[in-house]
């Protein structure tokens, strides 16, 4: 072989090796949606789990042998609460006819709770398969399981009196408790005025070291569009605090992995050209809180990567717009350092493309990539925060959800 010859193949090699989108080995199991239809991928094996359904919000057992989704008709006329057993391979119902508007498993078996029209409900186990269920308590509004799987936290809506909204009221409710007053214990009542306004207490959220439970408090339908107050109180019900106000969408607060501090994307407003940044806030909150998204920017998602890195999805801000269709916001995925600052851009989409909803699955960091304003998008993932992109998965109606043994306690 020639000299000329050599330097060709190793030219060609490199440039195959650092191709962006070459598919490659990647050890992740994840459930996502395509077509309104189940799917799993475990590496670069596909399959499809359902068919002639209309799949949403699909979620892993404890054990990952278990995917609960719900089997709606796309106007929210019908939420039929389905099984899939990954052993058997076959969906069912755990009950005839089981209706749900929220679901979630326990965090230590693979028992599965759900909300069906204000009846808290849980499965029992027949056969190692969640089946049958036992009703736990009425006028549930919200709800989750304790870290300890014994006990649930449970809001009720408030009522409308004559003298306007009263109270939210949270229990602390025993997983047996099968309706039993004696095992359904007040925990703490929300008192709303006017700098707090709510009638509903929902999206419940554990810190790493379950002393701390953070939720959102929610007002009125069309104020909400604008306004949720982002809440924490501790694990025995003793000290309530509002952490800050931000939109009512579930993935905008998390907790840091092993520290009590909870990152969220602050601001009013239901537009997302302004006015939306990455704050964290320590616990208790008159500890301080820091903002970290730069002037001229807005931040519309995140993740924690680490203790000390949260990844964000990334703007510039718009603040010409004032009417007229709203404009798509191409956003980019960035790191933070909390302790230096220090803020670089880790993703690098075409201009007309966005990145957004970051995860962070063991050494890993994913992302849907979405043209322009398109609903559906591909997972694209890195190893690290110097990774190579990857594409991973095509076509996908929402972003995936992970099952990572690590990620399940």
């Amino acid at each position: 072989m020639n000299f000329r010859m050599l330097l060709s193949l190793v030219i060609i090699f490199f440039s195959l090796s650092n191709v962006a989108g070459a598919e490659g080995e990647v050890p992740l199991t994840a459930a996502f949606i395509r077509n309104n239809q189940l799917w799993i991928k475990e590496g670069k094996e596909e399959t499809q789990l359902t068919h002639a359904q209309h799949v949403y919000t699909p979620k892993w057992s404890y054990d990952g042998r278990f995917i609960a989704y719900i089997d709606g008709n796309g106007q929210g006329e019908k939420s039929k609460l389905f099984i899939y057993d990954m052993v058997k391979k076959e969906s069912y119902q755990p009950y005839v006819q089981v209706s749900a508007t929220d679901f979630k498993w326990s965090p230590i078996s693979n028992q599965l709770a759900y909300n069906d029209q204000g009846i808290l409900n849980v499965t029992k186990i027949k056969n190692g398969r969640p089946e049958m269920f036992e009703n736990i308590s009425l006028g549930v509004n919200g709800f989750e399981w304790f870290p300890n799987g014994k006990e649930f936290i449970v809001s009720s809506q408030s009522n409308l009196l004559p003298s306007g909204w009263g109270p939210i009221e949270l229990f602390k409710i025993e997983a047996d408790a099968n309706l039993q007053q004696e095992k359904i214990h007040p925990f703490f009542t929300i008192l709303t005025n006017e700098d707090l306004f709510a009638i509903t207490a929902e999206d419940f959220k554990w810190s790493d070291d379950g002393k701390w439970l953070s939720f959102l408090a929610i007002p009125t339908a069309s104020w909400s569009n604008d306004s949720n107050s982002l809440c924490v109180i501790s694990s025995k019900g003793e000290n309530f605090q509002e952490v800050g106000k931000m939109l009512g969408d579930n993935d905008w607060f998390k907790w840091a992995p092993k520290k009590n501090q909870l990152a969220y994307i602050s601001g009013e407003g239901r537009f997302l050209v302004e006015n939306k940044r990455t704050t964290i806030a320590e616990m208790p909150v008159f500890i301080g809180q820091k903002v970290y998204t730069p002037k001229g920017n807005v931040d519309l998602d995140l993740a924690w990567y680490s203790s000390h890195v949260v990844i964000v999805a990334r703007s510039k801000e718009n603040k010409e717009w004032k009417e007229g269709p709203v404009p798509t916001m191409f956003t980019r995925l960035y790191s933070i350092h909390l302790k230096s600052n220090d803020q670089q851009q880790i993703t690098t989409p075409n201009e007309q493309e966005r990145d957004d909803n970051p995860q962070a699955v063991n050494e890993y960091i994913t992302w849907v990539r979405h043209t322009d304003n398109e609903s559906k998008g591909n997972v694209w993932v890195k190893e690290g925060l110097e990774g190579k992109e990857q594409l991973w998965i095509q076509n996908v109606d929402s972003e995936p959800v992970f099952y990572s043994k690590k990620n399940n306690k």
